[in-house]
């Protein structure tokens, strides 16, 4: 288990964060809880309930889509956040392809964070544009 020193470094090293200052970091780092996935093992399942908001920080998820693996997302990038804001199912299977470790946000936190770290959702808001616009790109 890392120390909230640890984490706070590798938060303040992801663009999710990156308008954080050190205190707004510290408190992520006791918001969130550590949690780990061995190789292999999915940690959102398409169709059932989403659990929560999820921050990689270290591994890799393959997002997988009616058993077609769509993308990859490693360290610095986050899952889960859809479902909870939309309160539907997760739309796609999320796998670890390596052991992977997380910071986790159970979803009904999820709205409280947001709204008290304002920077951080707008972050947020502009990787869902940039996933819509790959997204967009990819089916044309």
């Amino acid at each position: 288990m890392a120390t909230a020193e640890e984490i706070v470094d590798s938060l303040a090293g992801f663009s999710l964060f990156a308008d954080l200052q050190s205190p707004q970091l510290q408190q992520v780092a006791h918001v969130f809880e550590e949690r780990w996935y061995p190789e292999g093992e999915r940690i959102l399942r398409q169709g059932l309930t989403g659990s929560g908001f999820f921050v990689i920080l270290d591994g890799e998820a393959a997002i997988v889509v009616d058993g077609e693996q769509r993308a990859a997302i490693g360290r610095g990038e986050f899952f889960g956040e859809v479902s909870i804001l939309l309160g539907d199912p997760p739309v796609a299977d999320v796998v670890a392809l390596r052991p992977i470790r997380c910071l986790y946000l159970a979803g009904p936190g999820v709205a409280d964070f947001l709204l008290a770290n304002p920077n951080v959702m707008y972050r947020m808001l502009q990787a869902q544009a940039r996933r819509l616009r790959s997204a967009n790109r990819w089916r044309s």
